[in-house]
């Protein structure tokens, strides 16, 4: 950045640090908001938008060469007048990231000046022309060549990263219910929880906690359909990307023992699964010799970096215990391991075998303790069942994407009317989120402060939806047309403004090949 920007944003910041910092107060005679003589007046020529981080997005989107991309394999329209497919699918994301919840909100955008002035747009399609475009999408191949697109642009993103991005690709599986209230929706059914609903698979990079595949299936499908169909389409796009090694992991309705065997022969891709807690497998763990169980020693959740802090008392477990009802409290782990050879595989493999030691309390007494077990399945040779069990844990970090993708760009809302227009919002919907982590893994590192920058991509990339809103987004910005320039003047700052210059400033340098 220019040294004057550097000094802009230092002012600032000491602006905001003299108002917020600490000091002796006395007591105030009147309450601290107090505004009272204000006036509404209209801007002649001045025009400012409320989502000015919406521009360093835009150039993103242009520095990778989405727009391109889409208009040469998205093929729905078959004429332009006047949007082509690009226009459409970023208008939709774009939607999100400039904090629309809603194809309606749509019409918020298109019917604002300096919006349409901040992305050079005469216009932008309205909500009714968005849903006719999302409804031009009637079958699988469309919606898969749109998401395919996504991921040759995700490559280029990928391609910029340092060699230790590439040494592990964690892919996880996971389906999840979408429910809706529509009584006329195509597609939606009757889910195994009784709600009227679709039920989408998604694939996911657990390193970036990118969506790589989204599939809308119908609401009583099962949770593992088609999902070794797309665990195989991203393990060839993480083999393009140049990654090393592949994990796969999913819970006890992905093991697909009919896959196993074909995976463990490519040499690059380990998987750890769930398994049932069968008879015959728990027969197996309890004919196990003492010895051979060890104790689960779980890490600390966080590490105390000046001393501990007196844990404070449990009400839910006093509430539990004060009135009586059922409460099961742990009382240790243990772990061991054996060889298993699923029926439809050739191969064997290792079992892991979690035991947990449980009590059965009511109110202050106790009533019996029980063993409850739990599987994982893994042709992981080298790592200790320790690892294992914690790997195999980590993959619930996926209920955070499903629910940011639920909640936070409002993806599955399903607002259309069959079950292929509802799966292509929800892929072009998801297209924010993905923008968000590409605005970390792109974000520049330079000159001395790299671990601060790394730090700052760490956390933009794992960063949930509404704060990346509030830090990158809703920044009022005024926007200028000067010559062949589009300016945006931030009008104010926070501590991630300085990220957003540095991400918009190195949007203008070309790509790594």
């Amino acid at each position: 950045m220019k040294n004057t920007t550097h000094q802009k944003l230092a002012r600032r910041k000491r602006r905001i640090q003299r108002r917020l910092a600490r000091r002796r107060w006395k007591n105030q005679p009147r309450p601290m908001l107090n505004a009272r003589n204000i006036h509404y007046e209209l801007a002649d020529r001045a025009r400012a938008v409320t989502c000015g981080g919406i521009g360093a997005v835009h150039l993103l989107v242009q520095h990778v060469g989405l727009p391109e991309t889409i208009n040469q394999h998205v093929h729905v329209l078959k004429r332009h007048v006047p949007y082509h497919e690009s226009d459409h699918v970023l208008s939709l994301a774009y939607n999100i990231t400039a904090d629309g919840t809603c194809i309606e909100d749509l019409e918020h955008l298109r019917t604002n000046e300096a919006v349409l002035d901040a992305l050079g747009a005469q216009r932008l399609p309205d909500p009714t022309t968005a849903g006719d475009f999302c409804r031009r999408f009637t079958t699988d191949a469309q919606i898969l060549t749109l998401m395919e697109t996504f991921n040759e642009s995700r490559l280029k993103v990928w391609r910029q990263q340092k060699p230790e991005f590439f040494a592990q690709a964690i892919l996880d599986a996971d389906g999840t219910i979408a429910p809706t209230t529509g009584e006329c929706k195509q597609g939606m059914d009757i889910s195994y929880n009784s709600q009227w609903s679709y039920h989408p698979l998604l694939i996911s990079l657990a390193n970036t906690k990118e969506p790589l595949y989204l599939v809308n299936r119908s609401g009583n499908r099962p949770s593992h359909e088609q999902a070794d169909e797309y665990l195989d389409k991203a393990i060839v796009l993480c083999e393009r990307a140049g990654f090393q090694h592949i994990l796969l992991r999913g819970d006890t309705d992905f093991t697909q023992t009919w896959k196993l065997d074909g995976w463990d022969a490519r040499g690059n891709v380990t998987f750890i699964f769930g398994a049932d807690d069968t008879q015959g497998r728990r027969a197996l763990a309890e004919a196990l010799p003492a010895a051979a169980w060890r104790r689960l020693e779980r890490p600390p959740k966080y590490e105390v970096k000046t001393q501990e802090r007196k844990k404070p008392e449990n009400v839910r477990e006093k509430i539990v215990r004060e009135r009586g009802y059922t409460n099961f409290v742990l009382q240790w782990e243990d772990v061991a391991e054996f060889d298993y050879r699923p029926t439809r595989c050739k191969g064997t493999y290792r079992m892991i075998a979690l035991r947990k030691r449980i009590a059965v309390e009511k109110g202050q007494e106790r009533l019996f303790e029980e063993y409850r077990y739990f599987f994982y399945l893994t042709n992981d040779r080298t790592s200790t069942p320790e690892q294992i069990v914690f790997s195999a844990n980590d993959r619930c970090d996926q209920e955070k994407l499903i629910e940011q993708l639920k909640n936070g760009v409002k993806a599955m809302r399903n607002p259309l009317d069959n079950l292929h227009s509802n799966w292509a919002y929800m892929v072009m919907s998801s297209l924010a989120w993905s923008l968000k982590a590409w605005c970390g893994l792109l974000l520049p590192v330079t000159g001395g402060w790299d671990w601060r920058h790394e730090q700052e991509k760490r956390s933009l990339v794992r960063m949930e939806f509404k704060r990346f809103m509030a830090a990158m987004m809703r920044l009022p910005c005024q926007i200028a047309r000067t010559g062949r320039r589009i300016v945006y003047r931030l009008m104010g700052w926070n501590p991630w403004v300085s990220c957003l210059l540095r991400l918009a400033e190195a949007m203008r340098r070309p790509l790594r090949c």
